[in-house]
């Protein structure tokens, strides 16, 4: 047996991440790919797998650390039979420094952060909020001075702006964790100990507290942890996006048969090939004719950061709620690759093993209620993307083609943009172009 150093593998764009559970001690046996820790950003839960079978001697992390790749998590007295094999660089690497504000451009459910996840500000006065020029009253339930703050990235990131130090606010989350509305209550404490009612104030006023006990039985039951980071996205992303949404039917009954046909052949490859892929493969090549809805805007407003990749975040829907993982490079790939990749990271995030790098990168969001039902949806963009496509069940209606009314597989399409980017005939030659290459594919040959 051999001691091996184990270390946080790279789990995509994600420096500072806390640890929110340690699930080893000193002596426990553990199988390779037994989970040692979890992670939690502002968009994802990830739980770090062991390399070795063995058994631990060390643990070398606590809850609320901050964790980046190469940092060290354990060390394990290796089986023999993996004591021989090559170990993972266990040096930390260095990341290269990078200003506080700079953002990229990242898909969020269920997270869903509007902006990406900040390392966590080391405990010195350089990176404490400067305060107002008239200083407020200082919050109630005050923590003992230097004591850490438990917050995501994107909740650290909320209070910087609004000026809040976090040491002085009370978390209700889990374990202590400080969320949104502890910050927002923190400051609502502030505004009413510095005597300014509701009515000077530009926020949008709450929703009446009411106890609904009184009209008759009632059970009160937590939200999963996807729901409240995802509820919290789409909040900021309805608030802060003018949305307007374009409805069209599209003519599929050519594609639908086309799918048919090549289902002997998916079913071979053990692949099950669904409309969806279709939509998608559309979606790409549309994407390459109007840029402006592969875009994000810019943080002043003054720009259009275009994409020149193409990442279609693809709406999953899992026991715990919504999440939206990632299938990049779309344009490259062919409809059995797609097919192939699009089960199995489905798959992945209904067990609940996405990874941050799935969750990161989008372009353009996807949500599919085909295989539910209904007519029409409003999907809310997935900011700081400007566009999504939202898919409703396909049915057989009458068509008339100018003659006689003959059946056709008819598809519903919703697509919700933000009006900052993408005006409405911009919009409406979109929804167009999609609709005509999903009618007749070889368009996408031209």
């Amino acid at each position: 047996m051999a001691t091996k150093s184990i270390t946080l593998p790279d789990i995509g764009n994600y420096d500072n991440t806390p640890v929110i559970e340690v699930l080893v001690s000193p002596g426990d046996r553990v199988e390779k790919e037994d989970s040692l820790i979890t992670l939690e950003s502002d968009k994802a839960t990830m739980e770090i797998p062991s390399p070795y079978s063995g058994e631990i001697k060390k643990v070398l992390v606590k809850v609320e650390d901050t964790l980046k790749q190469g940092d060290l998590i354990a060390e394990i007295e290796a089986d023999e039979e993996e004591a021989d094999e090559p170990a993972e660089e266990d040096k930390p690497q260095e990341a290269a420094e990078e200003p506080a504000d700079q953002t990229a451009d990242q898909t969020d459910a269920q997270q869903p952060s509007e902006e990406d996840p900040e390392p966590a500000p080391a405990p010195s006065k350089a990176n404490e909020p400067a305060p107002p020029a008239n200083d407020p009253p200082t919050p109630i339930n005050r923590q003992s001075a230097g004591a850490k703050s438990h917050a995501s990235p994107s909740v650290r990131l909320f209070a910087r702006k609004l000026g809040v130090d976090l040491s002085t606010v009370t978390g209700t989350g889990p374990k202590g964790r400080i969320q949104q509305e502890d910050v927002e209550g923190a400051i609502k404490k502030v505004m009413e100990g510095a005597g300014k009612g509701a009515a000077g104030g530009a926020g949008i006023p709450p929703l009446p507290e009411i106890d609904f006990s009184q009209f008759g039985e009632i059970e009160e039951r937590p939200l999963s942890r996807i729901k409240k980071l995802s509820g919290k996205h789409l909040s900021t992303a309805w608030l802060n996006i003018p949305h307007v949404t374009q409805f069209d039917e599209t003519d599929i009954t050519e594609l639908e048969a086309f799918r048919k046909s090549l289902k002997p052949r998916a079913e071979k490859a053990g692949i099950k090939m669904t409309p969806l892929v279709f939509v998608l493969k559309a979606l790409a090549h549309v994407l390459r004719e109007f840029p402006n809805m592969n875009a994000s805007l810019a943080p002043d407003g003054e720009n259009l950061i275009v994409k020149k990749y193409i990442n279609l975040g693809v709406a999953v829907d899992t026991p715990k709620g919504l999440v939206v993982p990632v299938v990049r490079d779309v344009d490259k790939k062919g409809i059995f690759e797609l097919s192939e990749e699009l089960m199995e990271i489905s798959a992945r995030a209904r067990d609940g093993k996405l990874t941050g790098a799935d969750l990161s990168g989008g372009t353009f969001s996807v949500s599919s209620l085909g295989g539910i039902g209904g007519t029409q949806f409003t999907p809310i963009v997935n900011g700081p993307e400007v566009g999504i496509l939202g898919v409703s069940k396909a049915s057989m209606q009458p068509v008339w083609n100018g003659s006689e009314f003959v059946p056709r597989l008819m598809l519903p399409l919703a697509l919700s943009y933000d009006h900052r980017v993408i005006d409405g005939a911009e919009g409406a030659r979109f929804m167009t172009t999609l609709s005509r290459t999903l009618t007749d594919l070889r368009e996408l040959m031209l």
